[in-house]
């Protein structure tokens, strides 16, 4: 039997907030997400998506000569 984990227990597990699990649920990011009432469950299996934003200066990437 499939178990389920809530957004908020998704967001603990994979150190991101609460809200960005949402939004990654809205986004289809995350395979068998589904919303029931007002609130994401996710799949206990699931994996953390790749975080597609991109930031200017990554950490421990200095590309300087």
């Amino acid at each position: 039997m499939l178990s389920f984990i809530s957004a908020k227990e998704a967001a603990e597990k994979w150190e991101i907030s609460q809200r960005r699990v949402a939004i990654l649920c809205s986004e289809n990011r995350i395979d068998g997400a589904m919303m029931v009432g007002n609130m994401w469950i996710i799949p206990s299996n699931a994996e953390k998506p790749i975080d597609k934003r991109t930031t200017r200066h990554k950490k421990g990437n200095n590309n300087e000569s």
